[in-house]
C-alpha cells in the first residue's frame, strides 16, 4: 500500500482539530458493524452507496477517486464493476482495512484539508465520496470541491453522498426523531449548499435518499 500523510505547511490540522485522525483510527475495527446498524446517521447506508454508484454511471475502465474511503465500502462497489480505483483517507487503520478489501486499488494517506498529494496529480473520470464532507463547514466544503475540478477529466462527474437534509426544517424534524442519538456536525442543507455552490459558478443537483442522507452531483466544467 502506498501511504503519504500530508497536511498544509503550517500543520494547522495537527492541533485543535475537531476531527483528528486518532478518532477514526480507533473506529476502524468496528466501523463496518457500526454502519450496519439501522440508526442515525446510517439510516439507508447501503441504499446511499448504491445510489452513488448508479449516479456515477460506473462501468469498466473508469478511473475513480474515492475521497475518505474509510474501510472501502463504496470503493468496493466500483471495483466490482471493473473501475480502476484510487482511494484516500486520513486514517491509516481505516485505509489499511480498505486495502485489504481492495488489494488492486492505489491507496494514499491524505487529509482532504491539506495539500494535494503528488501521487494523485492526474485526472479522474469520477470523484466520489460517502459520509465525509459533513465534517467540514460549508465554506470548506465549497473550497474543497473547487480544488477538485482540475482533477476531473472532461465529461467527468463528482458524486458525493453524505448526511444531508433538504433544508433546516427537515434537519430539525430529523433531530427530534433521532433523540439522544443526534450529534451536532456540519450536516449539508441542500438549499443553502446549492446556493453557495452556485455563487462560485458550480452547478449541482441534489437527491434525497434517506431521511438523513442524500447525494450531490457536479459535472466537470468543459473548456
Amino acid at each position: 500500500m502506498q501511504n503519504k500523510l500530508l497536511y498544509n505547511g503550517e500543520g494547522k490540522y495537527m492541533q485543535n482539530d475537531p476531527f483528528p485522525p486518532s478518532e477514526f483510527d480507533e473506529w476502524a475495527e468496528t466501523y463496518d458493524r457500526s454502519v450496519s446498524i439501522d440508526q442515525f446517521p446510517f439510516w439507508g447506508y447501503e441504499s446511499l452507496l448504491d445510489r452513488i454508484v448508479a449516479l456515477a454511471e460506473a462501468k469498466p475502465g473508469l478511473s475513480v477517486l474515492d475521497l475518505g474511503t474509510g474501510t472501502g465500502n463504496l470503493a468496493l462497489r466500483f471495483a466490482a464493476l471493473g473501475c480502476n480505483l484510487w482511494c484516500t483517507d486520513f486514517s491509516a487503520p481505516m485505509l489499511e482495512k480498505a486495502h485489504q478489501k481492495l488489494p488492486g486499488a492505489y491507496c494514499v494517506l491524505h487529509d482532504l484539508r491539506g495539500e494535494w498529494p503528488a501521487e494523485l496529480n492526474r485526472t479522474f473520470d469520477r470523484i466520489v465520496s460517502a459520509f465525509v464532507f459533513h465534517h467540514f463547514e460549508l465554506n470548506e466544503k465549497v473550497r474543497i470541491l473547487l480544488s477538485l475540478l482540475p482533477r476531473l477529466a472532461p465529461g467527468g462527474l463528482i458524486v458525493l453522498g453524505d448526511i444531508a437534509f433538504c433544508n433546516q426544517a427537515a434537519l430539525e424534524q430529523a433531530k427530534v426523531k433521532t433523540g439522544d442519538e443526534w450529534e451536532e456536525e456540519f450536516y449539508w442543507l441542500a438549499d443553502e449548499s446549492l446556493f453557495a455552490l452556485g455563487q462560485v459558478g458550480l452547478t449541482a443537483h441534489y437527491e434525497q435518499i434517506s431521511r438523513c442522507a442524500g447525494v450531490f452531483i457536479l459535472a466537470s466544467i468543459q473548456k
